[in-house]
């Protein structure tokens, strides 16, 4: 089963030089010939822009713009993007007018341009600025102009994230300390980026890569730890495999069913967590994991169904995300079963469909296609997106911002259902405070109680995935209670509601 590597594994191309010829093919695979022309036409203008300038590791420059272009056809970008993609550094580094850009290839390519070059000045000032505060005003902005520009057009932050992979991919050109500076930043925000836009492709290379560079003896014991196990666990996974197969095929469910390679910095959050409770690194069931891929929903519970007849379901170990997807359009269902030898393995059961969004999210719902139309469901995907940009226009304060990002934003989520059935989407440790500041500022202001699932719960309780809350309020109440600031007390745990009753208490 073998589990990637970063740099070395997954379907990820790691090699760097390449030529022309492979993104055309790649390319080919999904872009109508017509519009392959505009790849081309790009190619050939970069080519000459940047003719004789090479990357500090000694290769010609032209090869970060391909390799970063590559990248997006694994992610199916339309012509436009990956034209923008070889183009990208272009008016940065060999001064070319955007105007030239723009009469040569039209608008639409120039403004992705545009984009990623301002993004291209974005790089942060300090190393670990967002965990300790540091310079963080320039960080807001930075964080501030990266997400207006996701909310224009999402291929500029798309052409920003392969852009970043490429660099992590080459950073050993670069002193230490700039290597560290980068991959704590690529740990701090773009990992968590690509997972909030659900592309799993990216998320986990970059995940990888920055560890590598900031812990390298802990990267090499966790490698050196899953290679030694990894001939047992193939063996292992192959007979469980074989037993599966035959079972679905009995019950005339059709699956692929195959190993599921977990990436080194996951490991070392498991093993993180494990320490914290006393366990050791043999004891990490879902190091062993399958997915099955299954043509429709109905196959997936069906096929939940056989693996629980077979192995014994570890408790509290399941999860229904094909019912309650997560936010960032991911759906799987999960379960832990108790399995050959006793030993713990994990199951992931997702149709086709939803492996393409779990491996490639947003992407995979472009508004962009070539020609295609657009997805109706794709705005309600990204509603987490138009909720920053809101709150980017409420929040004076460039550090609140970045405290709203690293808080409500990147961090693990809960969904919660209101009376009426809608879900919201909440940051864990959430409350029901936090749940009626989300909904309506008024609605915080004048709670005076909460039920969930319909009984009466203290205001500083913790909301959990699947519950429904519902908010007590009183006209005549007196506002929000200054308590309700006092971290110690854990009444409002979203730095967008902190913030809310902040300004109620200036006004008054």
């Amino acid at each position: 089963m073998g589990t990637s590597s970063g740099v070395g594994g997954g379907k990820g191309r790691t090699s760097t030089s390449m030529d022309i010829a492979e993104l055309i093919g790649k390319a080919i695979e999904y872009i109508p010939p017509a519009r392959m022309r505009l790849i081309e036409d790009a190619y050939a203008f970069a080519a000459k822009a940047h003719a004789g300038q090479l990357r500090l590791s000694g290769e010609p420059f032209l090869q970060h713009p391909l390799n970063t272009a590559y990248i997006l056809t694994e992610l199916q970008m339309d012509s436009t993007g990956l034209a923008a993609a070889l183009l990208h550094d272009v008016v940065e580094d060999c001064g070319v007018p955007l105007s030239e850009i723009e009469e040569r290839f039209g608008p639409d390519v120039a403004r992705l341009v545009d984009g990623v070059t301002k993004l291209g000045k974005l790089t942060l000032p300090a190393a670990t600025a967002l965990s300790t505060g540091e310079d963080s005003l320039s960080q807001a902005e930075n964080l501030r102009k990266m997400l207006v520009a996701m909310a224009q057009d999402l291929r500029v932050v798309l052409i920003k994230l392969a852009d970043r992979l490429h660099n992590m991919r080459t950073l050993s050109a670069l002193p230490p300390a700039k290597r560290r500076q980068i991959a704590q930043e690529t740990i701090d925000i773009y990992a968590p980026l690509a997972h909030r836009l659900g592309i799993w492709q990216l998320k986990w290379q970059l995940e990888d890569l920055a560890f590598r560079h900031l812990e390298p003896q802990r990267y090499r014991d966790i490698a050196r730890l899953v290679t030694t196990k990894r001939a047992s666990r193939e063996r292992y996974l192959a007979q469980v495999v074989r037993i599966l197969r035959e079972e679905f095929g009995k019950a005339g469910i059709k699956a692929e069913v195959m190993g599921r390679p977990k990436n080194l910095y996951s490991i070392k959050q498991k093993m993180d967590k494990y320490a914290a409770q006393g366990k050791d690194f043999s004891e990490i069931y879902d190091l062993l994991a399958l997915r099955v891929l299954v043509p429709t929903v109905q196959d997936c519970y069906a096929a939940l169904g056989v693996i629980h007849n077979l192995w014994r379901p570890l408790p509290n170990a399941f999860d229904d995300y094909v019912a309650n997807p997560k936010d960032n359009m991911y759906q799987s269902l999960h379960t832990a079963v108790m399995c050959l030898g006793a030993r713990p393995l994990e199951v992931q059961i997702r149709t086709y469909e939803m492996h393409r969004v779990a491996e490639y999210g947003i992407a995979s719902h472009w508004t962009y296609k070539e020609g295609g139309s657009k997805d109706r469901h794709f705005e309600k995907k990204v509603a987490w997106l138009r909720q920053l940009m809101e709150w980017q226009r409420e929040l004076g304060g460039a550090e609140e911002f970045v405290e709203s990002v690293k808080t409500d934003i990147f961090q693990d989520r809960v969904f919660v259902y209101t009376p009426k059935g809608e879900i919201k989407d909440l940051p864990a440790g959430a409350t029901p405070l936090d749940f009626a500041y989300l909904i309506h500022t008024d609605l915080g202001h004048y709670c005076i109680g909460a039920k969930v699932n319909g009984k009466l719960v203290p205001l500083n309780t913790a909301l959990h995935s699947g519950d429904t809350a519902e908010i007590l309020t009183a006209k005549g109440s007196r506002g929000p209670s200054l308590d309700w600031l006092n971290p110690n007390l854990g009444y409002l745990n979203t730095s967008h509601a902190r913030q809310k009753v902040r300004v109620w208490f200036k006004r008054q």
